[in-house]
């Protein structure tokens, strides 16, 4: 009897049943799944070799933690993590999501007919949970259209947490930031020059700001292809920085490129954005001050009288500041054996009788759980056989047929050398540099949105119950 409750505890893989693969990337592969025990459809991401590299481990420990911590309606959440067959030896993990249809990448794209409302509702939702995440004192620090999951019903939620960060006062912001490579168009310009000593919460409202311009002209503001580029886009349209700010810029290189810069003038939100509501842009000015000092925070935005038909507080949770203890590991030189003890009792949280076995010091961990994990795996490998050569052997059973069948995430792109960037081009500056600039080159595949004409409404919103939506979000590979 008891070994058969010890391995109905581990035998859980034989619970999902794998419908189809719907992301892939460097990290591992994500499929569609059926919890055969609820009938709830969910995403399972499953991660490779996860010790091969030290940094991408941690990486992975940070991201399962924090959203565990972060429990909010318009953040993913993880809805388990598969128990590994062995404490000190497994390789992979299984981490089971909600499950969304979209990402607003794919909507942005495939969607020209949103409405006024569509803009608010989205905004509003990335505002709110950028007002939880703040308040714990997290910086997500890679917000993008692709990590923003989507639903039909115009249910947004924040994913990817693989670059936030945990602010403490006296962690040395030096040591804290140096391994920042989010994608450079969302990126804030205090973070295409390394401009200042501390960054702040306003790097994240930044990229709010570029992502909610991209709502309204249906394509990136500022899809800069170097840092270079990209601060002159950002002052073409933001006009060149006050002599204070300037001098503010730690960055000898950042700050002799700017000073060198031909004066340009403030271009009119109204100009830039002609068939925006002007409430929209008051906000959206907020949003993208080229100083952090300026950005409003996302609690001051939400008060913003452009949600004046939507803010209440009530709908708007707050939190407490992740405890430090959660994090001490990033003080450490972590081995490979640290860092996968690090994750076994990171994952042992969603089993609780294992978690307190394991607590209370009792090793039952060297059983192996029986053959469906075997066939588990196997039904995960014979699916990304076929998705590499393009084939699917499974039905597509999702619920929106005109929603993409597959979203294959775009690798982060690489950070150029800025310092460098920024030298060659601080001369050159005096005569005002003239780029083109890109446009993105993302594949377009339908996405219908099963909304109102008018726009969704305060009261749908509310009819989404916090923490408990039955439709929701699937993780996506970060590559």
């Amino acid at each position: 009897m008891l070994d058969k409750e010890f391995f109905t505890e581990y035998g859980e893989a034989n619970q999902y049943e794998i419908q189809e693969v719907v992301g892939k990337g460097s990290y591992g592969v994500v499929a569609a799944a059926i919890d055969t025990h609820t009938g709830e459809r969910v995403a399972i991401k499953k991660i490779n070799d996860v010790f091969e590299h030290v940094s991408d481990a941690t990486r992975i420990l940070r991201e399962i933690k924090l959203l565990r911590l972060l429990r909010h309606p318009d953040i993913v959440e993880i809805k388990h993590i598969m128990l590994p067959p062995c404490r000190r030896e497994f390789k992979d993990i299984y981490v089971v999501f909600e499950l969304m249809e979209s990402d607003l990448h794919q909507v942005i794209k495939a969607n020209d007919d949103l409405t006024p409302g569509h803009f608010q509702f989205f905004l509003y939702q990335l505002l709110r949970a950028l007002k939880y995440i703040h308040a714990a004192n997290v910086f997500h620090r890679d917000l993008k259209p692709k990590n923003i999951l989507a639903n039909a019903d115009c249910k947004l939620k924040i994913c990817d947490f693989g670059l936030a960060r945990a602010s403490f006062s006296d962690t040395p912001s030096a040591i804290f930031w140096t391994d920042y490579v989010a994608t450079r168009w969302y990126r804030a310009p205090e973070l295409c020059g390394s401009f200042f000593s501390k960054y702040t919460p306003a790097i994240d409202i930044w990229s709010i700001g570029c992502i909610f311009a991209e709502m309204l002209t249906g394509k990136p503001l500022f899809p800069g292809k170097n840092v270079v580029q990209q601060l002159d886009l950002i002052t073409d349209l933001l006009g060149t920085p006050s002599s204070e700010s300037i001098a503010r810029i730690r960055n000898e290189k950042a700050r002799r490129y700017m000073n060198n810069m031909a004066k340009k003038p403030r271009v009119p939100f109204s100009q830039k954005f002609p068939n925006a509501d002007p409430l929209a842009l008051g906000l959206l000015e907020r949003l993208l001050a080229f100083d952090p000092r300026n950005r409003c925070s996302a609690e001051e935005a939400l008060a913003d009288p452009y949600f004046f038909s939507l803010t209440n507080m009530e709908d708007e949770p707050s939190t407490q500041p992740i405890p430090k203890l959660e994090f001490e590991f990033e003080r450490r030189n972590l081995t490979k054996d640290s860092i996968r003890e690090l994750i076994y009792r990171e994952i042992l949280e969603y089993h609780p009788q294992m978690l307190q076995e394991y607590l209370d010091g009792v090793d039952r961990m060297s059983f192996m759980y029986p053959s469906g994990v075997d066939q588990f795996k196997q039904q995960f490998a014979h699916l990304e056989e076929d998705y590499g050569k393009g084939e699917r052997s499974t039905p597509l059973r999702r619920q929106y047929a005109s929603v993409p069948r597959e979203r294959v995430c775009a690798h982060i792109d690489d950070d150029d050398d800025e310092n460098s960037d920024l030298e060659k081009h601080a001369a050159a500056a005096i005569a005002r540099t003239s780029l083109r600039s890109p446009m993105s080159s993302r594949g377009t595949k339908d996405v219908v949105m099963t909304l109102k004409p008018n726009g969704p409404s305060k009261q749908n919103y509310r009819g989404c119950a916090p923490l408990n939506c039955s439709g929701i979000s699937a993780p996506k590979v970060s590559a």
